[in-house]
């Protein structure tokens, strides 16, 4: 995948510049995370990426050359990591292949336990 040569300012902008397959990968991603949000939640572009954001960012989502990867923080891929077990992680990050996006219910799962962690944390 090319790299985008400016921040885009939107996700719809972010997204137009991502071919496909990652292209159709992320709008299923963005779907599921947009799910399982609360309504209040917005979307935003946070270091160069798409990203959702209820009081702080809930989860950032990206293209890149030869995979795709949610990036819910490190606690949450610690806590669900006997869930994640197929996919290639590193601290806060999951990797997986352009055309097969990671299912919606276990996005959600991921969301929910971010959600969680900022409740907890009182933010």
């Amino acid at each position: 995948m090319k790299k985008q040569t400016r921040i885009p300012k939107t996700i719809d902008e972010y997204l137009a510049g991502v071919p496909e397959p990652a292209h159709t990968t992320l709008l299923k991603i963005r779907r599921a995370i947009r799910d399982a949000a609360p309504r209040e939640a917005v979307e935003t572009i946070s270091y160069g990426m798409p990203a959702l954001k209820y009081k702080k960012i809930l989860m950032w989502f990206a293209a890149f050359e030869d995979h795709c990867s949610v990036f819910p923080g490190a606690s949450v891929v610690a806590k669900l990591a006997s869930e994640l077990g197929k996919y290639s992680l590193s601290k806060g990050t999951i990797r997986f292949p352009l055309e097969k996006p990671l299912p919606a219910p276990l996005i959600k799962k991921l969301v929910k336990a971010r959600l969680a962690e900022i409740k907890d944390k009182k933010l």
